[in-house]
C-alpha cells in the first residue's frame, strides 16, 4: 500500500514536472525577443527597464539577475551613463587646464580654493572602506576614515581643533572625486 501510493505520487511530480518544463520555455525570451532587447540596450537603457519592458512587452517575468545574464549571453555591452558623464567633465577639465596651467597645478599643492590636499591610503585600516590624510589651508593635518556606514571620521592633529566652512566643504568635495576615481 505504501508503495503504491509512492508510486501514485511520483507520477503526478512527473506530470508536474512535465507542464513546468514546458511553461519554462514560454518563459524565456525567443530569438524576436532577443533583437529587440538588444536594440533596447544600444539605446542605452538600462537593465531594469529592460527588465520591466520584458514583463510589459512580451508577457514574461524575468529577475533583475536573468535579464543581466541574459544581456551576457547576448554580448551585449551596457551603456552606463555615470561612465559617459565623466570623460566628458574630465575633457572640461582638460580643456580649462590648456587655458589656465597654473590651475592644474594647485591640486597637486594644495593650493586650491582654500589650500586642502586630500590623500588617500593605500592600504586601509579594519573595519573602514577607505581612509586617508587631509591637509587644510591652515596647515592642519588630520587622518580621516570612511567606515561601512558611510560615516566619516577625522583623527589626529590638533586636538579641538575645527576646520573653517570652506575647508570642510572643499574637502568633501576633494574627497568624493578621490574616493569616485577609486570606485567607491
Amino acid at each position: 500500500m505504501i508503495e503504491d501510493y509512492f508510486m501514485e505520487h511520483n507520477s503526478e511530480m512527473d506530470s508536474t514536472a512535465e507542464e513546468s518544463g514546458s511553461e519554462a520555455s514560454l518563459s524565456e525570451p525567443n530569438a524576436d525577443h532577443k533583437r529587440q532587447i538588444a536594440s533596447w540596450v544600444k539605446d542605452g537603457m538600462g537593465l531594469s527597464d529592460i527588465q520591466k519592458k520584458i514583463n510589459d512587452d512580451f508577457g514574461i517575468v524575468m529577475t533583475y539577475m536573468d535579464v543581466r545574464f541574459l544581456v551576457d549571453d547576448l554580448d551585449l555591452e551596457l551603456v552606463d551613463e555615470e561612465d559617459d558623464e565623466e570623460p566628458s567633465s574630465e575633457s572640461d577639465d582638460d580643456s580649462s587646464d590648456g587655458e589656465n596651467p597654473s590651475s592644474a597645478e594647485d591640486p597637486l599643492d594644495g593650493g586650491n580654493a582654500g589650500g586642502v590636499n586630500v590623500e588617500l591610503d593605500t592600504v586601509t585600516p579594519p573595519g573602514a572602506m577607505a581612509s586617508g590624510s587631509v591637509t587644510f589651508s591652515d596647515g592642519i593635518q588630520k587622518k580621516w576614515t570612511l567606515d561601512q556606514f558611510g560615516r566619516l571620521g577625522l583623527t589626529g592633529g590638533e586636538e579641538g581643533y575645527k576646520p573653517s566652512d570652506e575647508d570642510v566643504m572643499e574637502f568633501q568635495k576633494q574627497l568624493d572625486a578621490k574616493l569616485r576615481g577609486k570606485g567607491f
